[in-house]
């Protein structure tokens, strides 16, 4: 029916009170319906802009995919270029086996040639540079080598006791547990030697040594022998040298520390020093008298001993 139809028959037929019914009820169905349509519309456009996006992220992940499978196509090219490396070195491999194992025959032709000249050398007395020896490969005589310091502070090898026949890096510089006790006291500084020991009779042999070595001490008693005896202090020239080394110690007391000196001199130094009484005359008057001797061919480390005769005054005789 159409709209014009519609109008007609509305204007010849009066409006009853059911079709105020119905037409109210087709409203509130349009009314319905086109809220239903504006929800539906609105669902639709929001699905459009999912699948945009959808869209979107699917063309991005396309392209992430397609630069990956581009790298990896260039990983698999330099794989294969690696291997092709890899066989390639594995076919070289055994010529440059061949040629180190030759290079390490020569070499330890030339490591046993170097050993033999160095034991050679060693067994005539030189001193080697410790730094050129390998201990381990080096066979002299005795079976046996030291090593030593110099004044160059180099260390060195030789044979025990040998003396380098070039005299180089200067003279042996013993290490400290090869002195002496009384050498080691000796080369302690008066704070050090107070530290190490508390008996003054040892501190005072350890000066009595070190005044008989070093010149910067000054006040030396020891005396130079002669024949057989290369040094001597006697036991009054003692006792002086302490009162000047302990200041304020009465005369007695000097005397005392004379034979405890004594004593300790000869245990510090094993028995290095000899002790010998003597007869003295002196103003008309004949004593007796306690010498301590240092004898020519002491074994002093770090000394050689001599027999070499010194001017000065010829020694007594033991007496007991």
């Amino acid at each position: 029916m159409t709209a014009e139809r519609r109008l007609h028959r509305l204007a010849n037929h009066p409006i009853s009170p059911t079709d105020h019914d119905d037409m109210r009820t087709n409203a509130e169905h349009s009314e319905l319906n086109a809220s239903i349509v504006q929800t539906l519309a609105t669902e639709l456009e929001s699905l459009r802009e999912r699948i945009d996006a959808l869209e979107s992220s699917l063309e991005r992940k396309t392209d992430h995919l397609d630069r990956l499978e581009t790298e990896l196509d260039r990983e698999r090219a330099e794989n294969e270029r690696l291997e092709a490396r890899v066989e390639e070195l594995e076919r070289a491999q055994p010529p440059i086996e061949a040629r180190l194992d030759a290079h390490e025959k020569k070499l330890n032709a030339n490591k046993d040639r170097v050993g033999e000249l160095q034991a050679r050398e060693l067994e005539k007395g030189a001193h080697l540079l410790a730094a050129n020896v390998d201990e381990s490969e080096i066979d002299v005589a005795g079976g046996r080598l030291e090593r030593i310091g110099k004044d160059d502070g180099g260390r060195y090898f030789r044979l025990p006791e040998s003396d380098d026949p070039l005299e180089r890096g200067g003279d042996v510089a013993l290490a400290h547990g090869d002195l002496l006790p009384i050498q080691q006291l000796a080369k302690m500084d008066d704070d050090s030697l107070r530290a190490t020991t508390s008996s003054l009779p040892s501190r005072l042999a350890a000066t009595l040594w070190k005044a008989r070595t070093d010149p910067a001490v000054g006040d030396d008693p020891w005396e130079n022998g002669c024949k057989t005896v290369q040094e001597y202090v006697t036991a009054s020239d003692l006792k002086h040298w302490i009162r000047r080394q302990e200041k304020g110690i009465s005369d007695d007391y000097a005397k005392k520390l004379v034979s405890r000196t004594i004593d300790a001199l000869l245990e510090l130094s094993k028995n290095r020093l000899a002790v010998e009484r003597t007869r003295q005359r002196k103003n008309g008057l004949e004593y007796t008298e306690r010498r301590v001797l240092l004898m020519a061919d002491a074994d002093i480390p770090g000394e050689r001993p001599s027999a070499t005769e010194r001017d000065g005054p010829e020694t007594g005789g033991v007496d007991g």
